[in-house]
């Protein structure tokens, strides 16, 4: 059984169609598959806001997302969140660590999401929830994640301080020229395994999304990763930072592009 999630407050939104753009992945995943979504949050502006003020705003909704996946997962059901920023993930990957303490989780983004209060050079919460999930700071919303259990998939865009940390935590990354199905399998082995996935992993001009990076994945090669996940291993998969275009055909055309990459979670 499938069961889906979707985040409504703003976690650190600095674009204002984030919450829309999750939105509307929902509405066409519900009406695709006859799901009925469980929507958590309500909307708030965007702001270009550092971390210290945004994850206190963040706070309902975090706890919220934490929850919905906690009952989730203890209901055996196979989780998909759709949230508009990656700060979601602050409150859900602890979940999925603390429920499965021998997933692997791959997180499939352009950016290492591996910076700290310490380290960050843009105060965006969105590029620490990773190193918040492995217990490099405390976000208020657990840890746990064993970084040696966290492979970044067609990660390119990491900062020199976060690349330091992200080779002394052991988190494995990889590159885009070496995404196969063979390398993913390899990765995850028989583990459980927990997908994160930010739009802007993909060759920008596909799906809109904040902070696009030259070079990077194609549609079909996310696909293929997720299709070659045994069903049975897939716990959870997460879509992240879909920036809605106001142009209805664009968006119809990208909405089409998630759903096709995405059909192997919903058909496997």
């Amino acid at each position: 059984m499938i069961e889906l999630i979707v985040s409504q407050g703003r976690v650190a939104d600095r674009e204002p169609r984030l919450i829309e753009g999750a939105a509307r992945i929902a509405r066409a995943l519900e009406q695709r598959y006859g799901l009925a979504g469980r929507y958590v949050g309500e909307p708030a502006p965007a702001a270009d806001d550092d971390w210290s003020v945004s994850l206190p705003q963040a706070e309902a909704t975090l706890t919220g997302l934490g929850r919905a996946v906690t009952a989730s997962v203890r209901g055996g059901s196979r989780t998909v969140l759709v949230s508009n920023t990656c700060g979601a993930s602050l409150a859900t990957l602890p979940v999925a660590a603390r429920e499965h303490p021998d997933v692997v989780v791959l997180y499939v983004d352009a950016h290492g999401d591996f910076n700290t209060p310490a380290t960050t050079g843009t105060g965006y919460l969105g590029g620490m929830v990773l190193a918040a999930a492995c217990g490099l700071w405390d976000s208020g919303h657990g840890a746990g994640l064993d970084p040696a259990r966290a492979v970044l998939v067609g990660a390119r865009d990491i900062d020199a301080a976060e690349g330091e940390l992200l080779a002394k935590a052991g988190v494995r990354i990889i590159p885009p020229g070496e995404v196969t199905t063979d390398t993913v399998r390899a990765a995850v082995g028989t583990a459980p395994v927990w997908v994160h996935i930010d739009w802007d992993v993909l060759e920008p001009g596909h799906v809109p999304a904040d902070y696009t990076v030259p070079d990077g994945l194609f549609p079909e090669q996310i696909r293929d990763v997720l299709a070659a996940i045994p069903p049975a291993q897939l716990r959870g998969v997460e879509l992240a930072e879909f920036n809605a275009p106001l142009d209805p055909d664009l968006s119809e055309k990208a909405l089409a592009v998630i759903l096709d990459v995405v059909a192997p979670v919903f058909e496997n």
